[in-house]
């Protein structure tokens, strides 16, 4: 029996990518548009690509057309890319493969630039997540204030009160340096009772960016 991918939002009342049981089926992979809308990829140039962010073509019957306590256009239109067809934003990111199979990078407010290099959060916590004395890490991109390269700080719930948080950040560095790329260097450390979730679970690394920056 497959296990059939799907990817979407509430906001679009289901999904935009999925896989099908008429389709050769790979796991983490997609491998069509949803009936009922289509999508194009978008780099940060603004042209069409086959790495970059998923702007939805409709009209989709799921659609949103209003939100609680914010602008819809502002969230969904405002600022999309020149297209022959009205683009909705929708905030993941997403590779095509040569074989045509489209997979997930995770959301564009995940995906940081560290000295030129793109990764993503999920990447970079995935990595420190194995050093002694972390419970729970959210990895965010802060700009400084004189500009240049974005700063990588870390946000780590310790397993308990004892955990030192140089010897911890040197073992997390150690580890990136080891399995991701020696060139991403942690600029700060901040120990936290708790990272920021949704209602949904999903950590709110936007929010831990907007503190540290306060």
């Amino acid at each position: 029996v497959p296990v059939v991918e799907y990817c979407g939002g509430t906001e679009i009342g289901g999904g935009y990518l999925s896989g099908t049981v008429v389709q050769p089926a790979f796991a983490s992979r997609f491998t069509t548009p949803t009936l009922g809308l289509d999508l194009v990829l978008v780099d940060d140039g603004g042209g069409v690509s086959d790495n970059g962010e998923v702007f939805l073509i409709g009209p989709s019957i799921g659609l949103s057309e209003e939100l609680l306590n914010r602008d819809h256009h502002d969230v969904y239109f405002a600022g999309t890319p020149l297209h022959e067809r009205h683009l909705r934003r929708h905030g993941d990111q997403l590779v095509r493969e040569p074989d045509g199979m489209f997979r997930a990078l995770g959301r564009v407010d995940d995906t940081m630039n560290l000295g030129g290099i793109k990764v993503s959060s999920a990447e970079l916590e995935a990595t420190v997540a194995v050093a002694t004395g972390v419970a729970e890490v959210a990895a965010v991109s802060v700009p400084p204030p004189d500009g240049g390269p974005d700063r990588l700080i870390m946000f780590v719930v310790p397993t308990d009160d004892t955990v030192d948080g140089e010897a911890l950040r040197t073992e997390m560095q150690s580890e990136i340096r080891s399995h991701l790329n020696p060139l991403f260097r942690i600029d700060d450390l901040v120990m936290v009772d708790a990272l920021p979730r949704t209602a949904s679970h999903k950590v709110m690394r936007r929010v831990l960016r907007t503190d540290y920056q306060a």
